[in-house]
């Protein structure tokens, strides 16, 4: 049998399936019907491919009808409709009790993810002939990234069934209510990559370039140096991924001005544009996977407590940023 990336997409829409009929048989939540419907949206746009295209006949017909479902699942949440229900929580002295009983051992299903994951890139790497077998032919680096790393969860939740003796729904109920705690912030990087697509097609690079040469002096290289910056930093924080933002900047600004036109070199550019970036990462609630889910799942009272904290780091590399590259991108 050979492994396609759609049966990744298939289990995760599984788990997130069951995890909506939890929520509607949860009577605890106040909004169990709109929770249930959010992760069950959710879950469904994991089995859609190109099997559905075929059936369908109409590529069109299903992306539009994808298109609502997003703007569906968008005015769920933001309507207040993803609560918190009853997930079959111990109490606080039962926690203590079990984490003095269980102490390290907790840490060896969270350890066994990474490391199942490296020794199943390393394997499939150095055994071409297997991972042909396996998942064809042709380069599958991505996939063999994928797939190792389910292997290692699913490896990870056995071994938690053993060390803990938890039912079999918890490990279930468990996933629930972090995804409840989390809420639409859970589904924000693939938005938010997406967004990324939509704005290089859309040839916001381009316009960008073009505000850029008439309205500011690029002409000058430190000017040129903080627009290019700054304005990977800020793109950043408005699309919540550097990777997103990087093609956009780079293309309006980075080639056309500092390569191009100042003579820069691209390597350094590059470089140091996509730590810009990351400078950026660190002050928006956009980038939800790096500041707003930590402070979910560690029930943090304010949900910016980790941007705040990020905030200045961001800023003084920024500025280093701006330092290094007017200096070593045209030495």
């Amino acid at each position: 049998m050979i492994v396609k990336q759609e049966m990744l997409y298939w289990l995760a829409g599984t788990t997130l399936v069951i995890i909506a009929v939890m929520s509607w048989r949860d009577k605890h939540n106040p909004r169990r019907v709109t929770t249930g419907l959010f992760w069950g949206i959710y879950g469904l746009l994991f089995f859609i491919g190109d099997w559905t295209y075929q059936l369908v006949g109409d590529r069109r017909l299903v992306n539009i009808s994808v298109g609502i479902a997003v703007v569906g699942m968008a005015l769920l949440a933001g309507c207040g409709g993803v609560r918190l229900g009853r997930y079959s929580q111990r109490t606080v002295q039962q926690r203590e009790a079990s984490a003095k009983r269980l102490a390290s051992r907790l840490f060896i299903p969270a350890l066994a993810i990474p490391l199942v994951t490296v020794i199943g890139v390393v394997f499939f790497t150095f055994t071409p002939q297997i991972q042909q077998q396996l998942f064809g032919a042709g380069n599958h680096a991505t996939l063999i990234t994928l797939f190792s790393m389910a292997v290692g969860t699913l490896i990870a939740l056995v071994m938690a069934w053993f060390i803990t003796g938890e039912s079999i729904s918890q490990p279930l109920q468990e996933a629930r209510r972090l995804l409840d705690s989390v809420g639409y912030a859970f589904i924000l990087p693939q938005v938010l990559a997406m967004l990324g697509l939509l704005f290089t097609s859309a040839g916001v690079g381009n316009s960008l370039s073009w505000l850029t040469e008439h309205y500011l002096a690029v002409d000058n290289r430190l000017v040129a140096v903080v627009v290019y910056v700054v304005g990977m930093a800020l793109l950043t924080m408005i699309m919540g991924n550097a990777f997103a933002a990087f093609p956009i900047v780079t293309a309006g600004v980075g080639i056309p001005i500092l390569v191009l036109q100042q003579g820069g070199n691209p390597a350094v550019m590059a470089a140091i544009g996509m730590f810009s970036g990351y400078c950026g990462t660190l002050m928006t609630p956009m980038a939800a996977n790096f500041n707003i889910v930590p402070a979910a799942l560690l029930g943090l009272p304010d949900r910016n407590a980790v941007i705040k904290a990020q905030i200045p780091t961001g800023v003084i590399l920024l500025g280093i940023n701006i330092v290094l590259l007017y200096y070593l991108m045209f030495l």
